[in-house]
């Protein structure tokens, strides 16, 4: 499992070490999934402005005021309990030679607007075949 702080990022790459979890491992399926109500996993290019217009578009579709009938938290904070419907808790990789087969840009990232809770937990597991 890996534990992720998002108070200062709410894209946070989990590439690098989803790539040592499956060094040895061969291949098969990787899945990664996170067990919270109000987060999300996506495979999406990096570092080229990408994650910032994630989050800028994510924002837009999913404001924070107070339109949503789940209201507890802070301002808005129903939004982030839609996000999940957008953005899936969880996504399977294929793994081969304990590399993951991702394309050249993509990476695997945790998406986290919710400012309520910054302390994220990622499962990851791994069915051999």
């Amino acid at each position: 499992m890996l534990e992720v702080d998002t108070t200062r990022r709410r894209i946070v790459d989990l590439t690098d070490p989803i790539r040592r979890f499956c060094f040895s491992l061969g291949d098969g399926l990787l899945n990664v999934f996170v067990p919270h109500a109000t987060a999300g996993v996506a495979v999406i290019e990096t570092g080229a402005g990408s994650d910032d217009d994630l989050v800028d578009t994510l924002e837009r579709l999913l404001p924070r005021d107070e339109r949503y009938r789940h209201s507890h938290g802070s301002r808005g904070h129903g939004a982030d309990h839609v996000l999940p419907a957008i953005v899936s808790p969880s996504v399977t990789v294929p793994v081969s030679g304990g590399e993951p087969m991702l394309g050249t840009w993509q990476s695997v990232v945790l998406v986290d607007l919710n400012r309520d809770n910054p302390q994220r937990s990622v499962r990851l597991s791994f069915v051999q075949g």
